[in-house]
């Protein structure tokens, strides 16, 4: 079926207006499957976050400028971060005021999709969010994800992958083409550039590489998206999981270059992931923020951050 956004398809409706040269999505809008299943998932997200609770010895880091804490899966961040505002709140010594006990300057540093697990970083102080957030826009906190993909096993080991990124006239994100980026899509927004490099980990649970500290520089294959994805959806399903590195911070990122690369997370059914596999059903995609690295906003010491792992990432990763 030809995209709804291709501009050279006119309808009868607006085959008499001047048409409107957008550029057309290169990967497929959500199947109608994924609307029901996402307000399940939503409904019961909702449901657990009102009840989520953290606890002083749950927080992953913590200084007088930032607070580190591992999200679960299927938690909103609004949630996490108005458990920590709590827990700080409550841990204030005795005789305090309140407008002392209560942390007024909180802010979210990052965020993640409602069913992707690990880093968040919260900030204390104005100053400090400030400082983080132009770290993250200019691309100076190094991020890593671990997830857990079915599709076709890739005959590479190391990919970047660059393209555009931006809403479709749906409202959907799509992947666009590299050369895209800037022009206009419905709606008035703009297409943006998105990179991202993988680093396969494990094929079927046997491992493929071992954990670098950075990817390698050498023998890195370098896709330039300028086209749709021709793969084969009819062969075997491998269960793969990849390291990424996100270069930008787009929504969706990585589950959108995964889905355009053939291997889709696990559970994430918007972008044609797996709901049921081997005989279950996942109520949720697998994707795990791992690691945070930056220049701390005061000291300009450098602070790396990691988190637990999952149970369907540990098993191959830490062998």
């Amino acid at each position: 079926m030809p995209d709804p956004e291709d501009p050279t398809k006119p309808t009868s409706q607006n085959a008499l207006r001047t048409p409107q040269n957008y550029p057309v999505p290169l990967s497929p809008p959500p199947p109608p499957v994924s609307k029901d299943v996402e307000l399940s998932r939503a409904m019961s997200a909702s449901s657990k976050s009102s009840l989520f609770s953290i606890s002083r010895n749950d927080f992953v880091f913590e200084d007088e400028c930032l607070v580190a804490v591992n999200k679960p899966q299927g938690i909103y961040c609004e949630s996490v971060f108005d458990s920590v505002r709590k827990v700080l709140s409550d841990s204030s010594e005795p005789g305090q005021l309140e407008t002392e006990a209560s942390p007024p300057e909180l802010h979210l540093a990052n965020r993640l999709d409602r069913d992707t697990s690990g880093l968040m970083l919260i900030t204390k102080s104005h100053k400090v969010a400030s400082k983080l957030v132009k770290a993250f826009t200019t691309h100076k906190v190094s991020k890593t994800y671990i997830a857990f993909c079915v599709g076709s096993a890739p005959k590479w080991e190391n990919i970047t992958i660059k393209s555009g990124h931006g809403r479709s006239k749906f409202g959907a994100w799509r992947v666009y083409a590299a050369s895209d980026v800037g022009r206009t899509l419905p709606g008035g927004s703009v297409v943006r550039d998105m990179e991202t490099s993988f680093e396969v980990l494990s094929v079927n649970g046997q491992r493929v590489s071992k954990e670098p500290s950075e990817f390698r520089k050498d023998g890195n294959n370098v896709l330039i998206v300028e086209e749709k994805a021709l793969i084969d959806r009819d062969g075997k399903k491998d269960e793969i999981l990849v390291r990424a590195r996100p270069k930008s911070g787009r929504s969706h990122q990585i589950r959108l270059h995964c889905q355009y690369l053939g291997i889709s997370l696990r559970g994430d059914v918007k972008y044609e992931g797996v709901s049921q596999w081997k005989g279950k059903t996942y109520n949720g995609h697998e994707l795990h923020a791992e690691s945070l690295s930056f220049e701390h906003p005061i000291t300009s010491l450098p602070v790396v951050l990691s988190t637990p792992l999952p149970m369907w990432a540990s098993q191959v990763t830490q062998q």
